[in-house]
């Protein structure tokens, strides 16, 4: 009897110890609310078809002000030092039948990794990207999911055109990630990223008349990241910059064609990171540079920011969509229970063909804080895109396909209530 009572007192220091040296956290964010919008958006491939579209709805959703999720998050001491964590975070959907979202941002985040204290740390799995990292950290929305932002650009509901897409403007996350931070040294952080897909396979060509097709073959997903940090005081300012390739074995390309769609490379320019986070163009290089900064004055917080992308077909390089912006804003706390900020920004795309749209949004929001981890919140922004010129002909082709995205006029808005745990 006292061996076994000695026994169990063992196994329970044992147990004790080792969860004194680890830990598990649940946390999350449940945002639900009212969100309304208004479109107008010219659709028509051909100048002599354009149509304006109007539509406007509402309805009781979710994740206006941020994305709803559910995560768990774990740091094990190693000693001397070291510890071990992991991180896996999914999203949810409170107005939906699926409460786990089914969709590309389902999985958010799953990663494991090492840090030394003093030094740094790096992670292996599914990030986010060096540049999203410092575009939450440097905008004044704190990257909502409401229309008016050139450097995140989302929305709720609605159909708002590929700008409000919160892949447009760059990539938020990525697959098969190795990321390396390290401690910050004299004000400075530098942060990095490597992406390594490479899958390839025995290729097989058929041809049929002008149709080719091909099964197996390259179907490379590489890319890398660098970012530096710089904090003196109240003022930080960060510089990004990551490139990103897809690299497939053929694709085919018929000049014959009358419109744009037959004779581009297939899916590359347009397309490119689509999605903002795991599914990645089509033959295409991605490059992405974000540069911003952030001075908190006391009675308010000042931010300014810069992005542009240019995606390129893997083909043919003078294949290319750019898309740049700028933004400007604030954020302060008009009493201590009441925060406020604005936002507003100006962009451009530009394509092969002398193609051209200009982009202006701006954003205006509050939160009312009920505690520290809950708030009511009112979001009003909006976005516009104009119309992209026609050219009238690329390499002896004629053209008559608009392949900048439709002009397009949304106004977005939500009030809701967001816990986090």
């Amino acid at each position: 009897m006292k061996k076994s009572l000695f026994a169990v007192a063992a196994l329970s220091a044992i147990a004790g110890a080792a969860q004194a040296q680890s830990s598990v956290t649940v946390y999350g964010i449940l945002d639900v609310g009212y969100v309304g919008y208004n479109t107008r958006v010219a659709t028509g491939s051909t100048q002599s078809s354009q149509a304006v579209n109007k539509t406007t709805g509402n309805a009781f959703s979710s994740s206006g002000e941020s994305t709803s999720r559910l995560g768990f998050k774990g740091t094990e001491d190693l000693g001397g030092g070291t510890s071990a964590f992991f991180t896996v975070e999914i999203g949810v959907t409170p107005n939906s039948a699926q409460n786990i979202s089914t969709s590309g941002t389902s999985n958010r985040q799953t990663f494991a990794g090492l840090k030394k204290n003093g030094i740094g740390q790096f992670a292996l799995g599914t990030q986010y990207t060096v540049v999203h990292n410092a575009v939450a950290a440097t905008d004044p929305g704190q990257a909502n999911n409401i229309a008016g932002n050139v450097i995140y650009p989302a929305i709720t509901e609605g159909v708002g055109g590929t700008e409000n897409s919160t892949g447009a403007a760059y990539t938020v996350r990525t697959n098969n990630q190795l990321s390396v931070n390290s401690d910050t040294f004299a004000g400075f952080q530098v942060n990095g990223m490597l992406v390594a897909n490479n899958k390839n396979q025995n290729e097989t060509i058929t041809v049929s008349g002008t149709t080719t097709t091909s099964t197996g073959g390259l179907n490379n997903q590489n890319g890398w990241g660098l970012g530096v940090n710089y904090t003196f005081q109240k003022f930080y300012a960060t510089v990004n910059y990551q490139a990103l390739t897809s690299k497939q074995s053929t694709q085919t390309v018929n000049t014959a064609g009358t419109t744009l769609a037959t004779w581009l490379p297939a899916g590359a320019p347009a397309t490119g990171y689509a999605g903002g986070a795991s599914a990645p163009g089509t033959n295409v290089q991605d490059n992405q540079f974000y540069v911003a900064a952030t001075y908190d004055f006391g009675i308010l917080k000042a931010y300014a920011q810069y992005i542009t992308r240019k995606v390129s077909a893997q083909q043919d390089n003078t294949y290319y969509l750019k898309r740049s912006g700028e933004q400007i804003g604030v954020r302060s706390f008009i009493t201590p229970t009441i925060e406020a900020w604005a936002s507003g920004g100006l962009g451009r795309y530009q394509g092969y063909g002398a193609n051209t749209a200009n982009l202006t949004a701006w954003q205006i929001g509050s939160n009312y804080w009920l505690s520290k981890r809950t708030n009511l919140y009112a979001i009003y922004g909006m976005t516009g895109t104009s119309n992209a010129s026609f050219p009238t002909a690329v390499n002896g082709a004629a053209v008559n396909t608009n392949i900048n995205p439709a002009s397009t006029n949304i106004s977005n808005y939500a009030v809701g209530i967001r816990h986090t745990f």
